[in-house]
């Protein structure tokens, strides 16, 4: 299938990651752009003409422009017919997004303030209270994701990889490169080297990413 395809970010947001990783799993070619911090600023008019919210990643393709990394994932998985990766069938489909969305709304939002004080070292970030309360709930919604991987034994929703681990997996490898306590996960930690194994992975999370 010919496609242009743009993606506009810096690889050191985990967002940006999780499109790179996607379009590798894909096989295909695109151009990047470096844009947000230490690059071309977001806040830019010519960048807020393609997503008012300022953020990265955005997509320019054929058919016009993309943002909200999730979104951008999805599309390109269905554009491309990867049924393994996102099932057509409405009901297994839905259990892959369903853990896409938790790692957005739930796991993403839990490791805030931690990672900000601990990994990016922000001295806007340094209230002792809230690193605590922060390392507890991203280590908690860790702790679930554990019990999901203890029952399937794999993957994220079962025995074969999908799109939910590409978002989670970049997840797991910033919670467990972190320099916080972090609980014994066993299953969290034969995922990880599950998931070691995948070009893809060693890519865009193993070489030098957090």
């Amino acid at each position: 299938m010919g496609h242009s395809l743009k993606i506009l970010g810096r690889t050191s947001s985990i967002n940006v990651r999780k499109v790179l990783w996607t379009c590798q799993e894909l096989g295909i070619d695109y151009q990047r752009e470096d844009w947000g911090i230490g690059f071309k600023p977001t806040q830019s008019a010519e960048f807020l003409a393609l997503n008012p919210n300022a953020q990265v990643p955005v997509l320019i393709d054929d058919h016009g422009v993309l943002w909200e990394s999730n979104t951008i994932c999805r599309y390109l998985v269905s554009l491309y017919q990867r049924h393994d990766l996102l099932p057509a069938e409405p009901a297994p489909r839905a259990r892959v997004e369903q853990w896409m969305d938790w790692q957005a709304t739930e796991l993403n939002p839990s490791w805030g303030y931690a990672f900000h004080a601990l990994v990016r070292q922000n001295p806007d970030y340094q209230d002792p209270q809230r690193i605590q309360a922060g390392v507890q709930a991203w280590n908690d919604k860790m702790g679930l994701l554990e019990q999901q991987l203890s029952k399937t034994g794999a993957y994220v929703t079962g025995d074969e990889f999908t799109l939910a681990d590409i978002l989670v997996g970049l997840s797991v490898h910033r919670w467990r490169n972190a320099p916080l306590a972090h609980p014994p996960y066993p299953a969290v930690e034969a995922y990880y080297l599950r998931l070691s194994q995948r070009p893809g992975f060693k890519t865009f999370a193993l070489d030098g990413h957090n």
